[in-house]
Formats: structure tokens, sequence, C-alpha cells
């Protein structure tokens, strides 16, 4: 009879939102950290209807009960590191605000607000709780849509990019990523995704107890022609999520998870009848 032979791999937490279509969400975030060698644990926020074409109906869960499945998870696991997708409410993103300011883990914070469509997801409520919950985050990662909501800004060049993280810095995260997928204007070539991540540091790119000057790093990756993206925000803070659980700084962690994600959209998932989603899998080929 074979041994028993368990491993004991790093624990990290998404709460987040369900996806029906499997390309998103929790689905996606489970199975990023899983390619990342990392135990994945989950806090559902709210289910969707959802597939390849579109989202039809969002049903959030009542606040308490996400509070319940965050407790059950924080009495058993030693959780390395948390993430945060698709939040749906005002109540939801306090409770979530709350329960994560006493957290002995580094806090990634996806801010699901726009859809591809460039559709608002979130009352204006709900979109003024985030400056709590991104006061309390090591990382917080927009695309270039959600950074404007966030900063009330334009944000359409990479100088752009570096200025509403320099924003977010300014409100408490430690650092702010903001990606560059949804970036078109000047100074943004047309084959490079430049993703811009601003730290609030010391030069050599340490986090410190001290908040200095930020340290700001470019991150340039192929751009992949392809429609089929769903998912990725998911999958690329998910994985950075997994690897902070590992014991990667800020820096490194998403270095790695950014240039991981070429090969996400490249291998992509072609299901469905409408655009296909990311491939979590393809994103730690180490």
């Amino acid at each position: 009879m074979p041994e028993y032979d368990p491993v004991d791999p790093s624990v990290a937490l998404t709460i987040a939102g369900s996806d029906s279509g499997g390309g998103a969400g929790i689905q996606a975030d489970l199975t990023a950290m899983t390619a990342h060698g990392v135990f994945g644990t989950a806090v559902v926020t709210a289910t969707t209807a959802q597939n390849t074409r579109g989202v039809e109906d969002v049903h959030p869960l009542p606040a308490d009960h996400v509070a319940s499945q965050y407790a059950a998870v924080a009495d058993d696991f030693d959780v390395g590191a948390v993430k945060t997708g698709m939040l749906a409410t005002a109540e939801i993103v306090e409770t979530v605000t709350e329960l994560v300011a006493d957290a002995d883990a580094p806090l990634v914070v996806d801010p699901v607000m726009v859809a591809a469509t460039g559709d608002r997801l979130l009352s204006p409520a709900a979109e003024d709780a985030y400056d709590d919950l991104i006061a309390e985050a090591t990382l917080v990662t927009p695309n270039a849509d959600e950074a404007a909501v966030l900063t009330d800004e334009t944000v359409a060049t990479s100088a752009d990019a570096e200025a509403a993280g320099r924003q977010l810095v300014a409100l408490g995260a430690d650092a702010a990523l903001v990606k560059g997928g949804h970036l078109d204007g000047e100074s943004v070539d047309g084959d490079v995704v430049v993703d811009t991540l601003v730290r609030a540091g010391d030069a050599d790119g340490g986090e410190t107890a001290e908040r200095g000057e930020p340290t700001v790093d470019r991150f340039e990756t192929p751009r992949i022609d392809t429609d089929a993206t769903h998912g990725s925000g998911c999958a690329l803070s998910s994985a950075i999520a997994a690897r902070l659980a590992r014991g990667e700084s800020v820096r490194d962690a998403v270095g790695a998870a950014v240039a991981e994600m070429t090969e996400a959209v490249r291998r992509g998932y072609d299901v469905g009848e409408g655009p296909g989603a990311v491939n979590p899998t393809a994103l730690d080929e180490e």
C-alpha cells in the first residue's frame, strides 16, 4: 500500500465573485493559484450568470455570509496572501475592508469596476467605498479604466498611468500596478503592453516602514492580437497573490506574473461562442 505523502503548500485566499462561464472570478483565481503550487481558498461575494458572450445576471450574497466564509477560512488556514476581485456592493466592500484590516498577510486588491464594454459595474457608493480598501492594500491592480474611476483622472498614456499609480499610493496602498492593456494614447506602442508599477519605499525597491518618494518600474511585454482576454485581470492578480504567499517581494511577484501573462493570453482557451478566456495554467512556466 502506498504511504501517505502529503505536500505542505503555501495558502492564498481569493475574495471574489463566481463566473458560471469559468473564465474569470473565483474559477480563474483558484486555477492560477494551483498553477503556482499554492493551495487556494475562497470567499464568494456574488454569483453570476455569464458565459463567453457576456453577463446575464448578478446576485450579490449577503455581507454577513461573506464575513462567515472569511471567518471559517481564517480560523483554519495560515493564509499567506489575500486577493480581492468583484465585491459587487458598497456593503460588501466595507465588510471586506473591515475583515482584512487585521489580516497578517499581503493584500492584493483587483478593483473590478468596469466591464470590457466600458460599462460601470458598481454603484457610486461602492466605488467610493474602495478608498478605504485601497488604504489597506499591499498592491492595487487597476486597468486604465478602473484607475480613471479611482482617481477621477483620464488614464490614456504611460505617463497618465504613473500619475494614477502615484495617486493610489498616496491614498495608502503600498504599491499600485496600473495595467496597460487598455492604454491607447500617445507614448503607447500598439505592439507592446506597458504595465506601470509604483511603490512607496526606497529606490532599491524594498518596502520600508517609512514611506518615501515612490519607486516606478515599467514592464513591457508583447501584445497578443486577440479579444480573448476574459479573466486576465483575475489571473494576474491571483498569480501575484500566490507569489506573495510564497514569500516573493512585490516587485519580483509583479514582474514574474506580468511576464507570464503573455503566454496565458497566447495560449488562451478557445471555448464558447464569444471571445475565449486566458489560460491560467500557462502562468507558471518555471
